[in-house]
């Protein structure tokens, strides 16, 4: 194979997957803002038609959030968005709460433990300092919560803290969506982290459960209404 030919084939590859990138991204958009909802169906087609490309980039997109569990495929009826499984959200919940109980106590008994700067920079601010925009706020809460498991120094619990975020980021943004939940999340995380600052232990996993198990059940009633808002407004 010529030199040439090796360039155009490795341009291709690259477009091929940018163009299955950008498919992704713009189906996940389009499930988490509810655009498309659970039980929804549609075809390879229908998609590929929306976002004026191929077939084939878009299959690539499919079959990736098939893997992710957001999508899944019948024969014959095609492609469908996963209805809701919030028993199993619930165990995700569970699981988190556990890794990050865990990391809270070893990072604790650590001798020489890392710094917390950069969280107390972001949450034990002033009121007036505080940011308001959901999805910034939704990140930093998930920076917050990745970075008390990292501190602790178990990379493979800090891997399955973060696949377990992935799996319950599509219902766990939406607890910023309100206003009394944003306020309550700098409130929170800022007594959390005076615990750990203390090394408090037994303190900073009592606020840890606390919070979660707040977050956990706001999730569920604000998912709920926000699946029957959106649904019903398809039907208009």
């Amino acid at each position: 194979m010529t030199h040439t030919s090796t360039t155009t084939l490795e341009t291709d590859v690259a477009t091929k997957h940018s163009l299955a990138e950008t498919a992704y991204a713009h189906i996940k958009a389009s499930i988490f803002d509810f655009e498309l909802l659970p039980g929804d169906r549609f075809s390879e087609t229908e998609i590929a038609e929306r976002l004026k490309m191929s077939r084939t980039p878009v299959r690539d997109a499919l079959y990736r959030l098939e893997r992710e569990r957001y999508l899944q495929l019948q024969l014959r009826l095609g492609w469908s968005v996963r209805p809701y499984d919030f028993h199993q959200f619930e165990a995700l919940y569970d699981l988190r709460l556990i890794l990050e109980e865990a990391s809270v106590v070893r990072f604790c008994d650590l001798s020489e433990r890392g710094s917390l700067e950069s969280l107390k920079a972001i949450w034990l601010v002033p009121e007036a300092e505080r940011l308001t925009d959901p999805k910034e706020v939704s990140a930093l809460d998930e920076a917050f919560h990745a970075l008390l498991v990292a501190a602790a120094g178990n990379a493979e619990v800090a891997r399955c803290h973060h696949e377990v975020t992935e799996r319950i980021r599509i219902i766990r943004r939406l607890d910023f969506t309100q206003q009394h939940r944003i306020d309550t999340t700098y409130d929170e995380h800022g007594q959390i982290l005076r615990a750990l600052i203390r090394r408090r232990a037994d303190e900073a996993n009592r606020l840890l459960r606390s919070h979660i198990g707040t977050s956990k059940a706001e999730v569920r009633k604000i998912t709920l209404h926000r699946l029957y808002t959106a649904r019903s407004t398809k039907l208009a």
